[in-house]
């Protein structure tokens, strides 16, 4: 089918070598499974002729049922002045015993010159001469011509010889690398679409994002031609990272009518993106298209009041298409529309003519005055709201709390946190060390709580930020915290404001725990709008 587009994942690879990220063998292995189970095509699992952990990981993955994917083993071309049989790096690819080999050549005579100093002729044999020599041992071969597009623009016709001597040598796919990341999409067109008549084998796109197109330029370039798309799981990767599988993958099966995975895949793509944040310890953009929090989120009240007519109106797919859902943030600057809208998303009885509804409404503002931040705070608002309706369960109170901060001349600081709370009529005390006062504060609560609620282990802090509200009030000014927690399903915010730093921070603990242990009971009530809505899309 000339529809079909291949997926070819490089977060285990090249994915890494982005500033700030560093994944274990286990985290590797992790990854891996999601992304089969997301559809992918082709894992690239590193490069085995660089480091041992590489290597594990290689001798690792073998032990997983994998469904949907191939992994693949990267490395080189042979070096100058030796045979294929005789290169380390691509016998090191060979002894991973992966089906599929990924080796990268160069493609512009400027890099044949000074980065591997030698003659344009050589190289031309060191690619064909290392894909014969995997070609030969039964290896499926995917050719990367690395600064193919800076090479075709410098000297097209040595360019396209590389990739021909690929095809000679029985390559199954050559990829179009636009290494630098500095080509504009309409030059990704032309240059693919003139190299899928010049060679018959199957072509794919390699881009990256220093101009903010490598998402552009993968497209364009199926446009044009290209079967496979080379990427990363939310575009990680060097310098300004890679192209964006993420939104690569809706745009081609929502937008362009191409088949990548199936639909049932495609509801998992928010989960497996956030999934990948969290093994790789990466803060995922609120404003992400397609799976951030914020990609189907809605403010403005009169926004809110059409979406509640028609979700159509300001949405430009149903958000769980992907995986993702609708949102509606309240703050003082919303409509009573927003506030309906959440009200009904949780299936709660509101009328906006009541006496209750609007002081409801009045409440919300009045915290907001204080410095409560409810649009970035999801979790405590539906908190607020099920309270006001008489629907939200009393797991746990706060007896008190204490917390003993040390310092000594040669030690750093030490924290530790006393909790005691009454758990249906039961005392608990608990205490912890943490790395901080707050750390010290969350860690005892958990402790306290695992007993009565053991799946609150899977729920961790993600992020914590403080924001001095009125900053004239020095250091008596009040402070607004707010908390992001995750379970690997879900990700979820909380807000505490307070004068004491705290104090704000265990009303936004506080909050994040009862609402990560109420979503395990929560009803479907959800999932119903969410049908709801699909339903009035088809319609």
């Amino acid at each position: 089918m000339t529809n079909v587009v291949k997926l070819f994942d490089t977060t285990l690879r090249d994915g890494t070598q982005g500033e700030g990220i560093s994944l274990s063998v286990e985290d590797k292995i992790k990854i891996a499974g999601k992304l089969d189970t997301l559809g992918v095509h082709y894992i690239e699992g590193g490069w085995p002729g660089s480091n041992h952990k590489d290597i594990e990981f290689f001798n690792r993955v073998k032990e997983l049922d994998l469904k949907n994917a191939k992994v693949t083993a990267f490395g080189s071309t042979r070096r100058k002045g030796i045979k294929a049989e005789e290169d380390i790096n691509l016998n090191r690819i060979l002894e991973t015993q992966v089906s599929v080999a990924t080796i990268f050549g160069k493609s512009w005579d400027f890099h044949v010159h000074k980065a591997i100093q030698t003659t344009l002729e050589e190289n031309l044999e060191m690619i064909y001469d290392s894909i014969k020599y995997l070609k030969s041992k039964g290896l499926e071969v995917i050719y990367d011509a690395e600064h193919f597009f800076d090479g075709y623009k410098n000297n097209p016709e040595y360019a396209l010889a590389t990739i021909q001597k690929a095809e000679d040598a029985g390559a199954d796919w050559i990829v179009l690398c636009d290494t630098n990341g500095g080509s504009m999409p309409s030059e990704i067109f032309e240059i693919v679409r003139k190299v899928c008549t010049a060679v018959s084998t199957s072509v794919g796109i390699h881009t990256h994002n220093d101009c903010e197109l490598a998402v552009a330029n993968s497209l364009a370039a199926v446009k044009a031609g290209a079967r496979q798309v080379q990427g990363t799981m939310n575009g990680l990767g060097e310098r300004c990272g890679n192209a964006n599988l993420i939104s690569i993958i809706p745009n081609l099966q929502l937008k362009l009518n191409y088949q990548c995975i199936t639909d049932e895949q495609l509801s998992q793509l928010t989960n497996v993106s956030r999934y990948v944040s969290e093994i790789a310890n990466i803060n995922m953009p609120v404003n992400q298209p397609y799976v951030g929090a914020a990609a189907f989120a809605h403010k403005g009240g009169i926004h809110v009041s059409a979406i509640m007519k028609h979700p159509k109106t300001y949405e430009h797919i149903v958000p769980e298409l992907v995986g993702n859902k609708q949102r509606v943030l309240v703050s003082e600057l919303a409509g009573q529309s927003n506030v309906i809208f959440k009200a009904e998303e949780l299936n709660l009885d509101f009328d906006k003519e009541s006496a209750q509804a609007k002081k409801i409404i009045d409440d919300i503002k009045t915290l907001e005055h204080q410095g409560y931040q409810f649009e970035g705070a999801d979790a405590s608002l539906e908190l607020l709201l099920r309270k006001a309706f008489g629907e939200l369960e009393e797991i746990f109170t706060l007896e008190s709390f204490k917390i003993l901060v040390a310092k000594s001349k040669d030690r750093p600081v030490a924290s530790e946190a006393i909790v005691k709370l009454n758990v249906h009529g039961e005392l608990v005390y608990m205490a912890a060390e943490g790395t901080g006062p707050v750390n010290a504060l969350d860690n005892a609560l958990r402790r306290a709580l695992e007993k009565f609620y053991p799946e609150i282990k899977n729920m961790h802090l993600s992020d914590y930020k403080v924001r001095v509200i009125d900053e004239k009030d020095a250091t008596a000014a009040k402070v607004r915290v707010l908390i992001e927690s995750s379970d690997f399903e879900n990700t979820w915010s909380t807000v505490g404001v307070s004068e004491n730093i705290i104090e704000a921070s265990w009303q936004a603990l506080v909050d994040s725990i009862r609402y990560g242990l109420i979503g395990k009971n929560r009803t479907t009530s959800e999932e119903n709008n969410q049908q709801k809505k699909l339903g009035l899309i088809n319609h």
